[in-house]
């Protein structure tokens, strides 16, 4: 029964295994290990990478945070350039006002001038010249005059020159103004750039954090699996070697055995040779003695029948069965089926063999492939199970062999229903 995904790994490529079935565990367990250990290799160096693309965003973000207090820097020293405008711009104002007056006073002044020089005329000069009082008087009444029209001129050109100084304050604190307005703009704009880029590295950063905290997560669990993987590797080994060592001791009883039977049998054929050979010595003494005696020969002694000769059974046949050596699928059988397994549940693919894991992660050990809870898994081909039962990271896991060295693994299983050493057929 299967629960959420079924890992099927055809492990093709396995380490040539030995005839036994915890050589056939131990191969199964290393190339195990071996996937285990690229796979963490791989989520390693990924790890490696988002480190160092996490140490590049930092330094990006320190460098957008120094912007933007320059910016916030260069934006209060502009407030402050403004808080000084506006003052000088409230002088100018008061001087405007000022003009403002002088202007409306002078053109008083001015009208006036202008509305006597216009009564009078020219004639006023006339009749100082007729008048025929003192020369003295009138060239003293003359320049009176000039200075008068002197003063009016110096009032007009005062006039047009307070004009011209409100014009060109009016277009100081215009231009003050715009050239502000544009400055404060600018900064803000380019403030709100670096706000914007700042929000994006700083999401960014906290993207690569949580990337680097399940990379992590995936590490230490592969790590743990590696070492529940390892371990079973060193048992599986320590059993192979005590299996060996207990054959290789009951192979010297056996050897010692059939030495002493061979041994017993030997002495028992010489004692039977020697008894025979002393039967016919007697049987011919009492030939020649009833010869001697004209009586006629003793009748002879049926033969003693050959004992059978025990056949030294080959060692082969002395060993004690093992479920391994009794193989479900005939070497080759699965070889020849390459490519043509069918599907081991009905379901959904969901990676591949072989297939980067996120388009840039370790590949896939096997083909994963989703299916409803209580959906029965069955087995790609005809085989004997090697093993059967629960391991850390890999679930309720069911390996099956298939004869020359091939094995199929099927992990993440609900239930198990077959124990280990039961013989299973395809489907």
């Amino acid at each position: 029964m299967l629960c959420g995904l079924l890992a099927l790994s055809a492990a093709s490529a396995v380490a040539a295994a030995k005839p036994t079935e915890r050589s056939r565990q131990k191969a199964a367990a290393e190339a195990q290990r071996a996937g285990i250990q690229q796979k963490l290799t791989a989520l390693k160096k990924e790890i490696s990478r988002t480190e160092s693309e996490k140490e590049d965003v930092a330094d990006t973000l320190a460098e957008s945070e120094e912007a933007i207090s320059n910016a916030n820097r260069a934006l209060r020293d502009l407030n402050q350039e403004t808080l000084e405008t506006n003052v000088r711009l409230q002088g100018l104002a008061t001087e405007q006002e000022r003009l403002a007056q002088t202007i409306v006073l002078q053109k008083k002044q001015l009208s006036a001038l202008l509305r006597e020089h216009y009564v009078a005329g020219n004639e006023d000069r006339i009749k100082l010249l007729l008048s025929g009082d003192n020369p003295n008087r009138i060239n003293r009444d003359l320049q009176m005059m000039a200075y008068v029209s002197q003063a009016q001129a110096r009032l007009l050109a005062s006039l047009n020159a307070n004009l011209a100084q409100v014009e060109q304050n009016r277009e100081k604190v215009e231009n003050a103004k715009i050239e502000l307005e544009e400055i404060a703009g600018e900064q803000r704009d380019q403030k709100a750039v670096l706000e914007k880029e700042k929000a994006r590295r700083a999401a960014l950063l906290g993207e690569l954090s949580s990337k680097l905290v399940v990379q992590r997560k995936q590490a230490d669990s592969l790590q743990r699996d590696e070492q529940r993987m390892s371990g079973l590797v060193d048992k599986l080994t320590r059993l192979i070697q005590e299996q060996a060592e207990a054959e290789r001791k009951r192979q010297e009883v056996l050897a010692a055995a059939r030495a002493k039977a061979r041994l017993e049998a030997e002495a028992a054929a010489k004692a039977r040779a020697l008894a025979r050979a002393a039967a016919k010595a007697e049987r011919e003494r009492l030939a020649r003695e009833a010869a001697k005696a004209g009586k006629p020969a003793p009748k002879p002694l049926p033969p003693e029948p050959e004992e059978p000769k025990v056949a030294e059974q080959p060692k082969q046949e002395e060993r004690t069965p093992d479920i391994s050596l009794a193989p479900a699928a005939p070497a080759g059988a699965f070889a020849a089926m390459r490519g043509r397994l069918t599907s081991p549940v009905s379901g959904t693919i969901a990676a591949r063999f072989g297939a980067k894991r996120g388009g840039d992660g370790p590949s896939w050990k096997g083909m994963f492939i989703k299916a409803e809870e209580g959906t029965e898994v069955r087995a790609v081909a005809v085989g004997r199970v090697v093993h059967s039962g629960w391991m850390r990271g890999f679930g309720n896991l069911i390996i099956i062999d298939h004869g020359g060295s091939y094995l199929s693994i099927y992990a993440n299983n609900q239930t198990l229903l077959k124990r280990l050493g039961d013989a299973v057929r395809a489907g």
